[in-house]
């Protein structure tokens, strides 16, 4: 008997022996983190080596060699499920040292994590970051911590106790050392705390503004300012204008959902007029009507201030016709919120002769207060010959179902006036 048997090589192939220059691009790939040749390749080479780059290679050899937008845009893909890039001037690069920047920063827990780690990163990242938004800052972790609290120590917590602890990340060295950066988003706080609430994990202290108003002094073109939710009252406020006084860049400023009182919105009056502000939003803070009172003297003067956000404070018609009053001499302001402020007919009344004599103002919201009937009458004369408001916000503001109507169909009228105004002159509307 015979027996036939057939030997094969699993690993033979009909396929043709790969060329050398195929050969030589696996291998630089295969050894890119330890020899990153790219420069020296020919154009179509780049792209094949580009093509095949691990997004993990280490930032240390990637962030200064590599520019390519898709080799970054898969890093970005890679790590987070949602990337508009649109908000980071449509540069992949970009997007991803700012948000991998961003989450170092809300991770970083003082006294525990190396400072290296930051530190270290500052030179792959300082060419590429524009605008950082930190909405989380981990106070230091407590050892000395009892496993068993009563009610006394939580409502020690409430009051601040132990505040010299509690102090975040400095970010002095890191800011100083971004010289594009131009927008500066913060909140002091800790998100998804869960069952380790305390009041004591959103203290931002006094240090923490120390520090902060330093390094935003330092930072020159830094455009734009946000510091909201951290519990700023009127001394971090009055210690924050101390230092932005004279910025050279700065023209918009985030005050919103803090705790600042009148001696606060004071010390902002002084900086509109020491400043290049455009933007102010001072949005749900506890200002009365000295504050007001302040901001509008500062707005009688300026010459540079184009939005105002004072919703949700408590600026009452004493507050209201101070600002009216400004406004009656102001060229500048285009758009004022003073919603939610317990006005009511007295302010409306003033506002009246603003309709009929300011021509810079484009919008007014004065919703959710108590102008009244009467008082949304005289804002209805005001209007008669006004040409330039295209945005009124009456909504419960208690003038009337027929005085809204007709104040909407002026406004409705003056905004489509400036629609075609700008379409029959585009450049007018470029400038």
């Amino acid at each position: 008997y015979y027996t036939h048997r057939i030997i094969e090589d699993p690993e033979w192939t009909l396929a043709t022996v790969p060329h050398l220059t195929e050969l030589c691009l696996q291998h630089i790939v295969h050894n890119f983190e330890k020899n990153p040749v790219l420069d020296r390749l020919l154009p179509e080479h780049q792209r094949k080596v580009l093509d095949r780059l691990s997004t993990g290679l280490p930032l240390a050899v990637t962030a200064n060699l590599i520019s390519d937008e898709d080799y970054w845009k898969r890093c970005c893909a890679e790590r987070w499920q949602v990337c508009d890039i649109s908000n980071y001037g449509g540069s992949w690069k970009r997007m991803f040292f700012e948000r991998h920047l961003e989450n170092i920063l809300k991770c970083f827990i003082p006294n525990t994590t190396d400072p290296k780690q930051v530190l270290e990163f500052i030179p792959l990242c300082k060419d590429y970051v524009r605008k950082l938004e930190v909405d989380q800052f981990l106070p230091p972790v407590q050892v000395d911590q009892k496993e068993e609290r009563d009610d006394l120590s939580d409502t020690g917590s409430d009051f601040g106790f132990g505040e010299v602890s509690m102090h975040h990340y400095d970010l002095g060295d890191l800011i100083t050392a971004l010289p594009h950066l131009e927008e500066l988003h913060l909140t002091y706080g800790v998100k998804d705390c869960g069952m380790n609430f305390e009041w004591n994990l959103f203290n931002f202290t006094h240090q923490d503004c120390c520090n902060l108003a330093v390094a935003v002094k330092m930072c020159h073109n830094l455009k734009v300012f946000k510091l909201t939710r951290s519990k700023v009252d009127d001394d971090k406020t009055r210690l924050l204008v101390r230092n932005l006084l004279d910025h050279p860049c700065l023209v918009e400023l985030n005050l919103s959902h803090n705790l600042i009182r009148d001696k606060g919105a004071q010390a902002v009056g002084k900086l509109i007029n020491h400043s290049r502000l455009e933007t102010l939003d001072l949005c749900n803070n506890q200002i009365h009507h000295l504050g007001a009172q302040a901001l509008a003297q500062a707005l009688a003067e300026n010459s540079t201030l184009t939005s105002l956000n004072l919703r949700l404070n408590c600026v009452e018609d004493k507050g209201g016709e101070a600002i009216g009053r400004a406004l009656l001499t102001n060229t500048t302001l285009k758009s004022i919120h003073l919603g939610s402020n317990n006005l009511s007919e007295p302010t409306a009344t003033l506002f009246s002769q603003v309709l009929a004599q300011n021509t810079t103002l484009t919008s007014i919201n004065f919703s959710c207060n108590h102008l009244g009937l009467d008082g949304g009458k005289q804002l209805l004369d005001g209007l008669a010959d006004n040409k330039a408001l295209t945005e009124f916000d009456l909504r419960l503001a208690e003038v009337g179902q027929e005085t809204e109507y007709l104040i909407h169909q002026i406004v409705w009228a003056n905004r489509e006036a400036a629609r075609l105004g700008s379409l029959q002159h585009p450049s007018a509307k470029l400038l």
